[in-house]
């Protein structure tokens, strides 16, 4: 009876803290999820102190200096300013946190199989700090069990009680990074408890900011949402990717063939092929499914033949442009090929996972003289390569064998870049509504 009365008295303390923003929020991840939260966050009068063991992160932060385009400067500068947000390099201000939510990478590793490395190292230092009434919450994406199986035996090593001591949730993020329309504030949040104090704090916590909140039966189940959710996307990707392969056997323009499609009013869904996927998600999140399913003496066919579909887009523009370049009469070693874009979406500076950084290992390794623009990357380093993007001028188009477009960023003017450029390959599909004979679409 004791144990309940406690558990009662440490939830609705919480609460009460919550709805009077007293509550301190802490935010271990400062980056696309984590930032965007802070702010929204402290927009309504949390005191926010944000994580981030980049220091140059966290120095950016309280100098008040934005680094992500979801973030309007002048709100940063001024949550800031009001002293609304802070930011450190390590874990000693844990104990003034009342709710902790936890944004950081979960990468694959090289075998495709999850990499929990920064979920575990964050866990054990909140852990080591732990004290009653506190909620932590996991909002990066992982496979079913995370949550439970991962972090509660670390931080229930503290000698706290889950559901009496302090709380748990899983609720993932959905940010698009680049979208305007939906935002930390009006897309519909998904959470899950370890239990149902869990739960309730939880689910009450997150709608004093966001517009809508679905409560779901475990912590499992919201983790099984997100890794559904990219795996819906990177499933129809494949999908588009593959009659595109198909069409180009075919002699068919796989644009025609899906924006006429696309016109049907029920039953289907607009996607679109490309270079490859790239991002933090739709390349990643499926693989923790695809691995967690195995635990149940399951295989995920769809998941797995997706993926190996969209890993191969990146050849497949290799292989096309070695074909323009052959009708052309020009020798592949040496030739001059310009990439417009290396962002892995349009009108965002991520080039994490991106297919263009793919193409470019591709066409270097074959000896070709390979530059970028993109005005979003002004310059990057992935995968053993480095690169500055080049200025975009009527010269430079003109010196090229071949420009390839690998990401449909809208500043591009592209009549202005087809007047230039001696042929161009579309991988995204950018041109298609000029028809222009210098154009090969994908």
């Amino acid at each position: 009876m004791e144990s309940g009365i406690k558990a009662q008295t440490n939830l609705d303390n919480l609460k009460e803290k919550i709805r009077t923003r007293q509550a301190v929020v802490g935010v271990v991840g400062l980056g696309y999820v984590g930032l965007p939260f802070a702010v929204e966050k402290a927009k309504v009068g949390f005191r926010v102190i944000g994580v981030d063991q980049n220091p140059a992160r966290a120095e950016k932060v309280n100098r008040g200096e934005n680094y992500i385009p979801d973030v309007r400067d002048e709100e940063l500068r001024d949550l800031v300013g009001a002293g609304l947000i802070q930011a450190d390099t390590d874990f000693r201000r844990v104990p003034e946190m009342d709710v902790i939510v936890i944004a950081v990478p979960t990468p694959l590793t090289r075998n495709l199989t999850p990499d929990l490395r920064y979920v575990v190292r964050v866990t054990e230092a909140i852990g080591e700090r732990l004290r009653p009434g506190q909620l932590i919450s996991l909002e990066s994406t992982t496979y079913p069990g995370t949550t439970e199986e991962v972090m509660l035996p670390i931080l229930q090593s503290s000698g706290l009680e889950v559901e009496e001591d302090f709380f748990l949730v899983h609720s993932p993020e959905r940010v698009d990074p680049g979208n305007k329309r939906y935002t930390t504030k009006n897309t519909t949040k998904v959470v899950g408890g370890v239990g149902p104090r869990s739960l309730d704090v939880g689910a009450f916590f997150y709608a004093q900011t966001i517009e809508k909140v679905v409560t779901v039966s475990s912590a499992k189940a919201a983790e099984l949402v997100k890794v559904f959710e990219n795996t819906f996307r990177a499933v129809n990707i494949a999908l588009v990717n593959e009659l595109a392969l198909l069409c180009d056997r075919m002699g068919l323009n796989v644009w025609e063939v899906l924006d006429a499609a696309f016109t049907k009013p029920f039953g289907i869904m607009p996607f679109y092929p490309g270079p490859g996927v790239g991002g933090h998600c739709i390349p990643i999140d499926p693989h923790y499914l695809e691995w967690k399913a195995k635990e149940y003496n399951f295989n995920t066919h769809f998941i797995a033949l997706a993926g190996e579909i969209n890993r191969k887009m990146p050849e497949f523009v290799v292989e096309k442009a070695l074909r323009l370049l052959a009708e052309a009469g020009i020798p592949v070693k040496g030739a001059k090929v310009l990439l417009l874009g290396v962002a892995y979406k349009k009108d965002i500076g991520d080039y994490r996972e991106s297919p263009a950084i793919k193409v470019i290992e591709g066409l270097k390794g074959l000896g070709m003289k390979v530059q970028y623009h993109d005005p979003w990357v002004p310059r990057f380093a992935e995968g053993g390569v480095s690169m500055e993007s080049v200025p975009l001028t009527p010269e430079l188009l003109q010196s090229q064998d071949l420009v390839l477009i690998t990401t449909d960023h809208s500043v591009f003017d592209y009549p202005w870049i087809l007047e230039h450029a001696p042929r161009v390959l579309d991988t995204r599909g950018a041109t298609r509504g000029l028809k222009h004979p210098k154009v090969t679409l994908l």
